[in-house]
């Protein structure tokens, strides 16, 4: 089984299907990629290397913003994700 789900094209982050130890490496879409850190099951990692203020995708859409420079393999969370949803104050870029 493939421990990471990526549903879209688009997403530049993935969900972890199970619990992904730091500095594990597995492969994906024919790609290496190795958590940078323990990121527990059903939680998002970083498929690519995410610019700050860059958009976040999951499922195809955008979810927030990359508040700091996020490396591929990186835990993606609330510590480095603007939510762009529901807020009045920020447009959806698409």
């Amino acid at each position: 089984m493939n421990p990471i789900l990526k549903i879209h094209k688009k997403d530049n982050i993935g969900t972890c299907l199970r619990k992904l130890e730091a500095h594990e490496t597995i492969l994906f879409d024919e790609i290496s990629i190795t958590a940078t850190e323990y990121i527990p099951q059903y939680h998002k990692i970083a498929l690519t290397d995410i610019p700050i203020h860059n958009p976040i995708f999951k499922y195809g859409q955008i979810i927030g913003l990359a508040t700091h420079e996020i490396a591929q393999g990186d835990y993606v969370h609330v510590h480095n994700i603007e939510s762009t949803r529901g807020r009045g104050d920020k447009k959806e870029e698409c």
